[in-house]
């Protein structure tokens, strides 16, 4: 373990703590899929994944196909991140990679390579501009008609709102609305994208080997500067010093700020007021949740794509895409998942579907995306305990309001494929430590005590059932 010293006063207050992170053992990994998916199905579909590369928070694992991507994640992805997160739990996600793919389109990368920085040419790792994610298929609709015609302007006139703050919920399209204005501007000018979790990655890596100067002077050369997520930089004192004179350094030299965030700059928490002042300052734009019209354009969106890719010609009945945008409530991102689902089914089966047979093969999903979900798990145990909500995530700490919290948290985390910092999020913005600590009250009282457990039982089949 490594801890800074730090002689500067502005980096004096920084907290952070590095650790040297060891590779993930992919080996182990496949163990524990032969072990917990059964030699049939590791043999037939899993024993095929290879480890292209591992980052700071996820993996890109190569698949020999694209039937065969959109199989495993139609069917395996979710139990695959948890064996994975067993093995090392600061993954949080995974990416595919097409073995085909990567032959066939290894000299497109290099286009991309001109006005962006690369990754392996300097100190500081950012998100790649994704070809895929560009205006032209971006799905207009109400919900997200204002920040995207926002980000358009950005790219013909620089400058007019500076900077431009897109902020939304998970899975809405706020990195696609980034990336596009990366790939618009690339060709024209000097574009860094990255995300505030590589952001403050690198800072603290650069500390460490003393290379603070070119990790400056990286950024603060961008003419255009993207930076996804800022609300990972909430309690980072030092982070959040070094960002700021980044911020006006930028301004100053009149460079183009792009930032996105799950909240308006003025919700941030444990966000510097100095910064939160700078964001608010330009244009600040929200994207909302879906509406009916735009959930069934994107489907059908993605139908045409996914025929496109496949050659092949796909029935997907209005009944059925009716039932999908009124039952998926979450977000864009769970959306396509469910879609991809059926999707896969009907190809693998050569057959159209009927609305009975979707409800089915969806079932685990639709469940998990309508009921599963943080808020949900806190009303249903607010309402078990006959508490008000305000009441169970307040900073009082007496046992009549401890313990359900606890075990809302414990729920949300057995429940909810969500990452611990963002539980405690969503808990009042407490830490993810709390977190682990309720999680692991909890699991002690469930083996000891009666009284709890089945209270713990009772709550889980009011959450299944409703």
């Amino acid at each position: 373990m490594w801890i800074p010293q730090m002689n500067s006063n502005n980096l004096s207050k920084n907290n952070f703590v590095l650790e040297e992170e060891s590779i993930i053992n992919w080996s182990q990994v496949q163990l524990s899929f032969q072990k917990n998916f059964g030699l049939e199905i590791y043999n037939s579909w899993l024993s095929k994944l290879s480890l292209i590369n591992e980052y700071h928070d996820y993996l890109v694992l190569e698949v020999p196909t694209k039937f065969f991507r959109d199989w495993i994640v139609s069917r395996y992805l979710d139990k695959i991140l948890e064996e994975i997160k067993k093995n090392k739990q600061s993954i949080n996600r995974i990416e595919f990679k097409v073995a085909e793919d990567l032959r066939n389109t290894e000299h497109l990368h290099q286009p991309f390579k001109a006005n962006v920085r690369d990754i392996e040419s300097s100190s500081i790792n950012y998100n790649r501009l994704n070809p895929k994610l560009n205006f032209d298929n971006f799905i207009e609709g109400e919900s997200n008609k204002i920040a995207l015609n926002s980000a358009k302007r950005i790219c013909e006139n620089l400058n007019q709102y500076n900077p431009l703050y897109i902020y939304g919920g998970v899975g809405l399209g706020k990195t696609h609305l980034l990336n596009a204005i990366g790939l618009e501007l690339k060709d024209r000018s000097n574009v860094m994208f990255i995300s505030a979790e590589r952001f403050m990655y690198h800072f603290i890596k650069s500390i460490k080997k003393n290379d603070m100067l070119n990790f400056k002077d990286l950024i603060r050369k961008s003419a255009v500067f993207i930076i996804d997520d800022i609300q990972f930089l909430r309690g980072k004192e030092g982070l959040q010093e070094e960002f700021f004179h980044t911020f006006n350094s930028l301004i100053e030299k009149n460079s183009q700020i792009i930032v996105s965030a799950d909240r308006s700059p003025n919700q941030l928490e444990k966000v510097q007021e100095r910064i939160k002042s700078r964001l608010s300052g330009g244009l600040v734009v929200d994207i909302s949740p879906p509406d009916l019209e735009l959930k069934k354009k994107i489907l059908i969106n993605r139908i045409a794509n996914y025929q496109n890719e496949f050659k092949e010609s796909v029935t997907i009945s209005d009944d059925i895409l009716n039932y999908l945008a009124n039952e998926v409530t979450t977000n864009i991102r769970e959306l396509i998942g469910v879609l991809n689902r059926i999707l896969t089914f009907s190809r693998v089966h050569k057959k159209d579907l009927s609305i009975n047979e979707c409800k089915q093969i969806i079932k685990d999903v639709y469940n998990q995306t309508k009921v599963l979900t943080i808020d949900k798990i806190q009303t249903v145990v607010a309402k078990y305990y006959d508490l008000t909500l305000n009441d169970m995530l307040s900073q009082r700490r007496s046992r009549p309001l401890a313990r359900p919290r606890q075990i809302a948290m414990y729920l949300s985390k057995q429940l909810t494929t969500r990452s611990l910092p963002e539980i405690g999020r969503r808990f009042a913005n407490r830490d993810h430590t709390t977190v682990i600590h309720a999680v692991k009250t909890i699991n002690k009282f469930y083996e000891q005590n009666d009284e709890i457990k089945n209270d713990v039982n009772k709550i889980k089949t009011l959450l299944l059932e409703h």
